[in-house]
């Protein structure tokens, strides 16, 4: 099972479960903790492979890494807590995740809010992912996530943002990279498919004025979809709960509010 950490609130029976991007672990959530603690019980999680959580054991399950496998462990861990429905948080990949929980699972999501959201892959960075194919097995792998942080994350003020993920996929193995990046190859066929669906569970995408790479494909799906909404925090990059923590801690905590307890 994976890695997970609960913060109960005495009085609130509204849940809110955080998913992280690739690389990543729920410590990138450290700015979101303390404030949404107050008003919700709170579920964060390391993914496979990440944080505190164990990889596969044996390559005979490297064929698991695919979204559906991954975004079961998240259902397996509500299962465990006994959490029916939750509010979900993600950034970056961990959008893609939540999305995909919400097709197979549409009556666990009470709502879902997208930092940062994965909507399409543009031409840029499919070159990438085809330049990281050609060297994944043999350079080493933070080197190559280096090179995609940047490519997200470009100017001065996401520095922040980039350094705190270098710093957390430092704690994966060249292997573990490998599988999640073969996990990759899966993902446009899967972005086709949510961006032909209309879920109509209530979404909030949170986007960075900045985020030059999936920011205009999300304007885009906002405008198709009868339930989301779009914030856009200007002068801000991909991972917008790090770099404008007030901003998104409060619009979100009162987006959920309003759902009720």
């Amino acid at each position: 099972m994976l890695n997970y950490i609960t913060y109960p609130h005495r009085q609130s029976t509204v849940w809110v479960t955080f998913v992280h991007g690739a690389g990543g672990s729920s410590s990138i959530w450290y700015k979101q903790v303390r404030e949404f603690r107050k008003h919700f019980n709170v579920l964060l999680l390391d993914l496979r492979g990440h944080g505190n959580s164990k990889p596969a054991l044996k390559d005979a399950f490297d064929d698991k890494y695919t979204f559906d496998y991954v975004t079961e462990d998240i259902v397996e861990v509500l299962d465990f807590l006994k959490i029916e429905k939750s509010h979900f948080i993600g950034i970056s990949l961990g959008t893609v995740l939540i999305r995909n929980l919400a097709e197979t699972y549409p009556d666990r999501v009470v709502s879902m809010v997208m930092g940062g959201a994965i909507i399409r892959l543009d031409m840029r960075f499919r070159m990438l992912m085809v330049f990281g194919d050609m060297f994944k097995s043999f350079v080493p792998y933070i080197w190559l996530y280096r090179l995609f942080t940047f490519a997200i994350m470009p100017d001065g003020n996401h520095k922040e943002s980039r350094n705190l993920f270098v710093r957390e996929a430092r704690k994966l193995y060249q292997k573990e990279f490998i599988r999640w990046y073969r996990m990759g190859s899966q993902i446009s066929t899967l972005l086709r498919l949510f961006r032909a669906t209309d879920i109509k569970i209530p979404t909030l995408y949170v986007m960075g004025g900045e985020d030059y790479l999936f920011l205009p494909s999300v304007k885009k799906m906002v405008k198709k979809q009868s339930a989301a909404s779009l914030l856009t925090i200007e002068n801000c990059g991909h991972v917008v709960n790090v770099e404008e923590p007030k901003l998104f801690n409060s619009f979100v905590v009162s987006y959920i509010a309003d759902f009720g307890h």
